[in-house]
């Protein structure tokens, strides 16, 4: 299928479900990162904050624990310019104020920033994800375009709460591909490889 129906037919699965099916599946992603990702070599991790209005799972469930459990590690997350598309990312923890922007996204209150290139590895947000590592977002391409500029070897996780389709059939070579995507059942894993997309 090609992104603009996967969208579609993503968008209604994730409305159909309950608020108490959400947290559940956020809370096994939760348990399933920890247990499954390697976190020893990570400095620095970019996490989005869950947009409830979309039913998306809910990242609490990781950077509260890292907030107490791991803190040799930085925590950022998203702050977006709807006036040219970009996306900045911004020192976050349990002190830092949130604050909504213009689409009632809540967004750090704060200009401390990374460079894409300084990130060991990001979270990424997606609606649904193949068995080759590429995404459907909401469309707009902020990750896409923050994901570019990230290092090679930068970890780039997507949670979904649905397992993968089969093929997204319009992926191009300028869509970047996940590394890894947790479910609530398991954790799928892609080569890091420029010739995955036919």
């Amino acid at each position: 299928m090609i992104k603009s129906a996967l969208r579609r037919d993503f968008l209604d699965k994730r409305r159909s479900l309950s608020s108490n099916e959400i947290a559940i599946a956020s809370r096994l992603i939760g348990e399933r990162f920890f247990a499954e990702i390697d976190l020893s070599r990570v400095k620095r991790l970019h996490s989005f904050i869950r947009i409830p209005k979309f039913n998306e799972i809910d990242t609490s469930n990781i950077y509260y624990r890292i907030w107490h459990e791991r803190r040799g590690i930085a925590t950022f997350a998203p702050r977006t310019d709807l006036a040219n598309g970009e996306m900045d990312s911004v020192r976050f923890d349990e002190s830092t104020d949130l604050m909504e922007n213009a689409w009632g996204i809540r967004e750090p209150n704060s200009n401390d920033l990374a460079d894409p290139d300084e990130f060991d590895l990001v979270l990424v947000p997606l609606l649904c994800f193949d068995l080759l590592g590429q995404r459907v977002g909401y469309g707009k391409g902020f990750y896409d375009r923050f994901l570019a500029q990230c290092r090679p070897d930068c970890d780039t996780i997507g949670l979904s709460i649905f397992p993968p389709v089969d093929h997204i059939d319009d992926s191009t070579k300028s869509d970047i591909p996940l590394s890894a995507c947790i479910t609530p059942e398991r954790t799928y894993r892609f080569p890091r490889s420029a010739d995955r997309i036919n």
